[in-house]
């Protein structure tokens, strides 16, 4: 693009995939050929089938699943360090019986501390400013069991963005919000991503959403990942891989 200086970026702030194949087993192979350089604030969605294999992908680069061909760098690390990915499954991992504010300490704890120590004066700030930016300091003592679908995906971004990381995953985590939350929530997460020069990686279902959220759209088709921009496949459009 006219106008813009070109910067070089390290190798141990960027996430990086090459020839990554992913999947439960060789037999099984959901997504092959990726080839992906994101760099600091860079915000990446992936649309798709159910089923395809976002979630997988999602997954692997969290370090949950080996490759099953190829290799992620993440900051210039092999699976990285697990203290600077922040993950928010779909199945939300919540503890159920632990208050609202226990369960974004432990997000906090996980980016700052050893899991062995108490909770410090700075995991109880993060856990604080996290939970009143999504909307639920009056929720603070209420155990996770005690609150609806949607407030509970509101504690699992809270838990995120109190443990402060550098690589966010994402999968469906606006799902079960109600319009103006789902702003808030979204707008926070974000700011929080450009602010902090992180970068995420998200799966929405919603292009339309996906579209507004993301600076590039990546969709599945068949075995492969598609970049596409403006909702339009363009008939030079990269496949990755």
């Amino acid at each position: 693009m006219c106008g813009l200086r070109v910067v070089e970026v390290a190798e141990n702030d960027i996430v990086q995939c090459h020839d990554l194949a992913i999947g439960y087993a060789k037999d099984d192979v959901l997504l092959s050929g990726i080839n992906l350089t994101l760099k600091p604030g860079e915000i990446v969605a992936i649309n798709g089938a159910s089923g395809i294999g976002k979630t997988t992908l999602l997954r692997t680069f969290a370090g949950l699943l080996d490759p099953i061909k190829g290799q992620v760098n993440i900051f210039g690390k092999p699976k990285g360090n697990r203290g600077e990915i922040g993950y928010i499954p779909q199945r939300l991992g919540l503890i159920r019986h632990a208050s609202v504010n226990h369960n974004v300490m432990l997000g906090a704890k996980a980016g700052h501390t050893s899991a062995w120590f108490p909770f410090s004066r700075v995991c109880k700030i993060h856990a604080l400013e996290a939970i009143e930016s999504v909307g639920l300091k009056h929720k603070l003592r209420t155990p996770i069991r005690k609150l609806s679908g949607g407030q509970q995906r509101r504690v699992a971004v809270a838990r995120t963005l109190a443990q402060k990381p550098r690589l966010i995953l994402a999968d469906e985590f606006l799902a079960e919000l109600d319009e103006e939350t789902l702003n808030i929530v979204m707008q926070k997460v974000l700011t929080y991503v450009k602010e902090n020069n992180a970068i995420m990686i998200l799966v929405e279902h919603d292009f339309e959403r996906a579209m507004q959220m993301a600076d590039r759209l990546f969709t599945a088709v068949g075995d492969k990942l598609i970049e596409i921009g403006e909702g339009i496949v363009p008939p030079n459009s990269t496949i990755v891989g």
